[in-house]
């Protein structure tokens, strides 16, 4: 492990997660576990020899460890607990993110289930939506449904019940409206964003 030489938790910090792509995997493992395959399709980019030799770092300074998957035979990769205290700062990082999120894609790659983090994240000062409402996100994929909960909100697949509403779009729409880059008026004016249901309830989840 490199050293900055200094006795300061920033720099002590980066020293465990500041190599390029140690954020990213400690990203994939916040959404779930994930065996190895699944870490280099989320990771487009990544060199399967470079996120080997990250895994091997992470897991011996604590962050990740191996275990066996729900189908007892297959090795996944999961945060420890002192690693998934990493999600305030990542999602700190997303927020911070939002302008450099103004300008698109711009060619490169996106994940679907990446929502499943920012989405929540970049909503988190939103306070006026009524606990349990409930919006379906459609973009093609099996859906998911974002919930306001007490204590923020969260990305799941939809477990099959009732919606209050669901926006349909393609997902980096959904995140612009989200990181506040696009407004729901002129998503559905520009025609890239569909509602069904309570438009209220959209509006108040997106402040728009």
């Amino acid at each position: 492990m490199r050293s900055y030489g200094q006795y300061c938790g920033l720099a002590r910090s980066l020293e465990v997660v500041g190599d390029r792509w140690n954020l990213l995997i400690v990203r994939q493992l916040l959404i779930g576990p994930a065996r190895y395959r699944d870490l280099i399709d989320g990771l487009p980019g990544v060199a399967t020899n470079l996120l080997a030799d990250r895994l091997r770092d992470l897991e011996s300074l604590g962050v990740i460890e191996r275990k066996l998957g729900s189908e007892g035979n297959v090795v996944e990769y999961a945060l420890t607990p002192w690693g998934a205290e990493l999600r305030q700062p990542i999602e700190s990082l997303i927020r911070w993110s939002t302008p450099l999120m103004v300008r698109g894609p711009e060619g490169d790659a996106f994940r679907p289930e990446w929502l499943g983090l920012a989405v929540p994240a970049l909503l988190d000062t939103r306070v006026n939506v009524r606990p349990s409402a409930t919006v379906g996100l459609d973009f093609g994929d099996p859906p998911l449904q974002l919930r306001a909960t007490d204590s923020g909100f969260e990305v799941v697949p939809h477990d099959g019940g009732e919606l209050d509403a669901t926006v349909r779009g393609e997902p980096d729409y959904i995140l612009g409206l989200a990181a506040g880059a696009l407004t729901l008026s002129d998503a559905r004016a520009f025609g890239v964003i569909e509602i069904d249901g309570d438009e209220s309830i959209v509006r108040a989840v997106f402040a728009a």
